[in-house]
């Protein structure tokens, strides 16, 4: 085991290369001061990813989605509940170091809410929320994907993740949302 990423024969190498590109992103984000606005709209979008800001979403929904919206609920806390679950449960498995516990951040004083970084569940999260409400909802869609981006930016740009864990963290969440959209409306 090596940065807490089982290692086989198999991915060695892979993880390897992945590790390596995922410090080297790490040391430049460390080095760069950005504009006092970038630090505080990365400051609070990830805050705001901390839960309830898509909470807080939920609620125009609730009130003004239409006839769809108890389906739109229901995809959206079926997503993030199976993505709490799962992101808890590979962070134990994969016991992956976060980025702040070996190089702090030149500007960002943020505490992780874990020790673990792999895989990001503040983007987990955005996404299962963004992309059910975007199906549902296509009006809104690039308001929910900016959303959801500006978490997951923030999450590498404080320090607090590496790259492929919000690689991750966007695949599982849109994952997750496209199946329970799916699930709402009789597939699956």
């Amino acid at each position: 085991m090596h940065d807490g990423i089982f290692y086989t024969p198999y991915n060695e190498g892979m993880i390897r290369m992945i590790t390596a590109g995922d410090r080297k992103v790490m040391h430049r984000v460390n080095r760069w001061t950005p504009p006092l606005w970038v630090r505080r709209w990365m400051v609070a979008a990830s805050r705001a990813g901390d839960g309830w800001g898509w909470a807080l979403v939920g609620v125009p929904v609730l009130l003004f989605g239409g006839e769809r919206r108890l389906a739109a609920l229901e995809a959206g806390f079926l997503a993030v509940g199976v993505g709490l679950l799962l992101f808890n449960a590979l962070k134990r498995v994969a016991g992956r170091t976060r980025p702040c516990a070996t190089e702090t951040n030149c500007w960002a004083t943020l505490l992780p809410p874990d020790r673990f970084s792999f895989p990001s569940g503040h983007t987990i999260t955005a996404f299962a929320v963004a992309t059910p409400f975007s199906l549902f909802y296509p009006d809104a869609a690039p308001l929910l994907v900016f959303g959801a981006l500006s978490v997951a930016a923030s999450r590498i740009l404080l320090g607090l993740h590496f790259l492929s864990d919000v690689i991750a963290g966007v695949a599982i969440g849109c994952g997750l949302g496209f199946a329970a959209v799916s699930l709402v409306n009789g597939g699956l």
